[in-house]
């Protein structure tokens, strides 16, 4: 289980967020600088919030007034909206960095079509497929939370189709919580067991 009960000041609002997710997909929709990707970030540790409290399956990742966890032993996959990629490494240098199950992770990638680009770098790629290596990488850490930024926005609709059914099926294998945002409101009803709309860091 996710559970969080956070506070973070930001530029125009104070972002105030309590959320419990247990084995579901949460999708989180609203207007762009509405808080989404910051609670992402807090979840993941790329930032912290002022006060308040995040939990994953009973392990404290942020307390108020203490040290937080570091992000590297959260156990969280995040698929970042910049894709994030490690320029210096291959496409398989970038997906086998946190790689739990080789086979798993080849799985991953037949169905993202991106077997063949695995000895390219990230520069020679389409900014579709940097998204999609992204995904895998994220995926392949086997994670017990999942946080997806717009993960889907520039794939073909084929491939886009595929991977939503994949991340279905994975996260019916592996029944862990995952926290989506997106602006497209197919994609939330396809993929979200339940839908929140965030305004100036609140849910409404």
């Amino acid at each position: 289980m996710l559970s969080l009960n956070i506070q973070k000041r930001l530029k125009n609002f104070t972002l105030q967020i309590q959320l419990k997710a247990v084995g579901e997909i949460v999708v989180l929709t609203g207007p762009s600088g509405a808080g989404k990707t910051t609670i992402l970030n807090c979840i993941a540790g790329l930032s912290q919030p002022d006060s308040g409290q995040i939990l994953l399956n009973g392990r404290s990742l942020f307390q108020e007034g203490k040290k937080p966890l570091p992000v590297n032993k959260r156990r969280i996959g995040y698929l970042f909206q910049d894709y994030a990629l490690f320029p210096h490494m291959t496409v398989w240098g970038n997906i086998k960095y946190g790689m739990k199950n080789e086979q798993l992770t080849k799985d991953l990638m037949e169905v993202a079509g991106i077997a063949h680009l695995l000895q390219d770098y990230p520069q020679q790629i389409s900014g579709g497929e940097k998204q999609r290596v992204a995904l895998v990488r994220a995926l392949a850490t086997e994670p017990e939370a999942l946080l997806l930024d717009e993960p889907f926005s520039s794939l073909d609709s084929q491939t886009k189709m595929e991977c939503r059914n994949e991340l279905l099926r994975l996260h019916a294998l592996w029944n862990i919580p995952i926290l989506l945002v997106t602006h497209d409101k197919e994609e939330a009803k396809m993929l979200g067991n339940r839908i929140l709309q965030i305004e100036n860091g609140r849910f409404l």
